[in-house]
């Protein structure tokens, strides 16, 4: 008879159980990027560990890039896009203008996908989040507030919308580092005409018009380029 080939179990550290866990979150899209972990009390309670098992947990994701501490001292997801390919981008689109149009062509692309594929799969939860958004872009716009946050979480939930985490985190990564190339820019574009422009985009999204969502980010963007291009020329400068 021949002996059975029994394999030796492995005994998991606690900290390794923890990390497998919230790694697991992120990767499923529970988690994302930009999302900040309870306080470590209370993932010590929910876990049911030791703090140092769940720093060490939390430290080695840090080092493997799916989490960071912010300056608030909070553990945030990151984006799984961060990194080598987006430093040196900083330093691109700081330095040369062109390549912020590069990029809004990058976004064309990405982002009339994003809207096709929200129309099919959004949830109602996702097209609460979208109508709240727009809201709050009106009632800002009325009050004469900046609504550049609201203009990123607009774009971050038709990401989130495609349920496709990929997606989400690339989107992620690219709001991140249009903040400082478009942010001087983005106050002076009209967003009376953006705001107009995002309710079709959810209007299409809500009728589950894919096609029309698409053509609609597209249109969008073409806008936002124009305008950025108008107020980058060397004759004029954003307020």
């Amino acid at each position: 008879m021949v002996s059975p080939r029994f394999q030796p179990i492995k005994q998991e550290k606690i900290s390794t159980k923890i990390a497998g866990q919230i790694k697991t979150l992120i990767n499923n899209g529970d988690l994302k990027p930009g999302d900040a972990l309870p306080p470590e009390r209370e993932l010590v309670k929910v876990f049911n560990v030791s703090r140092a098992s769940l720093r060490e947990a939390l430290n080695t994701l840090a080092g493997m890039g799916f989490l960071e501490m912010s300056q608030k001292h909070r553990t945030i997801v990151k984006s799984l896009a961060a990194g080598r390919i987006t430093d040196p981008l900083h330093h691109l689109l700081n330095e040369d203008i062109q390549t912020v149009f590069e990029l809004i062509e990058v976004r064309k692309a990405i982002e009339s996908w994003s809207a096709y594929h929200a129309a099919t799969r959004a949830t109602a939860d996702d097209i609460a989040r979208l109508e709240k958004s727009v809201e709050s872009m009106r009632i800002k716009i009325e009050q004469g507030i900046s609504v550049v946050e609201d203009d990123a979480d607009f774009h971050l939930a038709i990401s989130e919308a495609t349920h496709n985490k990929i997606q989400t985190h690339l989107m992620f990564s690219i709001y991140d580092i249009l903040k400082e190339s478009l942010g001087k820019y983005y106050e002076s574009i009209k967003m009376q005409d953006v705001y107009e422009q995002h309710c079709k985009v959810v209007d299409a999204i809500k009728k589950r018009a894919s096609a029309l969502a698409s053509r609609r980010m597209h249109e969008h963007l073409d806008y936002v380029e124009t305008s950025v291009k108008e107020l980058a020329a060397p004759d004029k400068k954003p307020h």
